[in-house]
């Protein structure tokens, strides 16, 4: 009878034991049994009602993050290379002293409420809704050239392989899908991240270096845009080649000189066609060059904005002069600060007005922040130190929202606070934006075993994607 009641009782749950069950079970913790006595307790207080509002709020966040995954087409990093104080930018830390504040002691308002930024940034302020700041990000490490690479592969300096950068994986994972004629990953001005950025991946994922200077009269890009060498006289070089390449002409057919020749002409479409009209900022109205400020850093951001524009599926700004400020922090700071603020809130407006920021990513860093107390003995004179402990990422578009503030450092800018963000969670998240697996296996040279991201077997530490941002 006991055995009887039992079965009777398994098949006609109640409406209530049967919703919390099927809770439980999809969570998988009957199955585990992770459940404490506390948990248990409040999950069986709750009402069907609250159950069904929490399975449903779960579904919808799976579906929102599943539509955005492939979101990101493009990248635009924006690497502040030497690292960039976030006591005096975007983690402003009034009424802490003298010690910690320098001379920016104010902070001022935002388009959304509760951000506050300090008077170097005003600009940005009134576009704070299209971004959002990790005040949380964290790797503990102060050199450069590890920190760097910790920042751009989320792997662990010093083990056996060096690990390709986020622009060498972008350029790997979307050979197939991008045909432009420019490539796949390009650098303004110069690679700065002191690391080989294509790491194992081979020379044909690294970083295309533009050098010259886009504020000036001609952007000349190297192999592209020539000093002393106009359009017409390369007109002519490609001409004379092709009268006395006998040999290419008569062996036209053959495979390796058909390949040959197929290169030939893509590299002619770049130097001579669209490719090379990409970096020709005279094209854009001088109100809108204006706009993004006459300085190197301004026109970077808009040839940044131009060959996302054209499909480039990551671009890095390395930011010219460098934040390595261990004295003359707050004359260095107004200088570059009056730039970046102009350059990056204008790429952020022309990106949403041209209806590209929800397929554009653009992230904003250095390798780490700068100390938080300010060292005003000599030889230093008012310099801020390396600092990895606790820093800001501005991160905005390809699928992030905008108007928030993930974690949070402590009074003096310290240490985290809360929600600690380490670099394989912003890459983490950035792949899965891209609908790049972070898991897959890249080919490695001597067939060893390396993965886009591989937290686990690399000792790197993980607080989970940025789901507040999703």
């Amino acid at each position: 009878m006991s055995a009887n009641h039992s079965s009777d009782n398994q098949g006609h749950l109640s409406r209530r034991e049967a919703i919390r069950r099927g809770a439980l079970g999809a969570a998988g913790l009957i199955a585990t049994g992770d459940l404490s006595t506390r948990a248990r307790a409040a999950e069986a207080a709750k009402t069907p009602e609250q159950i069904l509002a929490e399975q449903k709020s779960a579904r919808d966040a799976a579906a929102k993050t599943k539509a955005k995954k492939g979101q990101t087409k493009s990248v635009i990093q924006i690497f502040l290379w030497g690292g960039m104080s976030h006591n005096d930018t975007w983690d402003p830390k009034p009424g802490t002293g003298y010690d910690y504040l320098g001379e920016f002691d104010r902070v001022i308002p935002t388009n959304v409420n509760g951000i506050q930024l300090t008077p170097l940034f005003p600009k940005l302020a009134q576009h704070a809704d299209k971004y959002s700041l990790i005040r949380s990000m964290t790797h503990g490490n102060d050199g450069h050239e590890t920190a760097a690479y910790l920042m751009q592969t989320g792997h662990a300096p010093g083990g056996r392989l060096a690990y390709p950068s986020i622009g060498a994986i972008f350029a790997f994972s979307k050979k197939d899908e991008y045909k432009g004629l420019l490539p796949p990953y390009i650098v303004m001005l110069q690679a700065a991240g002191r690391f080989s950025e294509e790491g194992f991946l081979g020379p044909a994922y690294k970083p295309f270096a533009t050098g010259g200077d886009p504020n000036a009269d001609r952007f000349e890009v190297q192999g592209i845009v020539n000093r002393g060498i106009n359009e017409g006289r390369q007109k002519a070089r490609r001409d004379l080649l092709d009268k006395v390449n006998l040999m290419g002409n008569g062996l036209a057919e053959a495979p390796d000189m058909a390949a040959a020749e197929t290169q030939k002409q893509k590299a002619y479409g770049l130097i001579l066609g669209k490719g090379k009209e990409v970096f020709n900022l005279e094209n854009e109205p001088t109100e809108v060059r204006n706009r993004y400020g006459r300085t190197t850093f301004g026109q970077e951001c808009l040839a940044a904005r131009r060959m996302v524009e054209a499909g480039v599926p990551y671009v890095t700004i390395s930011f010219p002069g460098g934040w390595d400020t261990h004295s003359n922090h707050f004359a260095t700071m107004r200088s570059q600060c009056a730039s970046l603020d102009q350059g990056l809130a204008a790429l952020l407006a022309d990106l949403k007005d041209r209806g590209l920021l929800d397929r554009t990513l653009v992230w904003c860093t250095g390798e780490f922040g700068r100390s938080p107390k300010v060292s005003w003995e000599p030889p230093w004179n008012g310099g801020r130190h390396h600092y990895g402990r606790v820093f800001t990422v501005l991160v905005a578009g390809g699928g992030f929202k905008g108007g928030r503030v993930v974690g949070s450092s402590d009074e003096k800018g310290e240490n985290v606070k809360e929600r600690p963000v380490y670099p394989v969670d912003l890459l983490g998240s950035m792949y899965l934006l891209a609908g790049i697996d972070a898991t897959a296996k890249l080919p490695h040279p001597w067939g060893l075993d390396a993965y886009v991201l591989d937290a686990q077997n690399e000792g790197m530490k993980s607080a989970g994607m940025l789901e507040e941002l999703l």
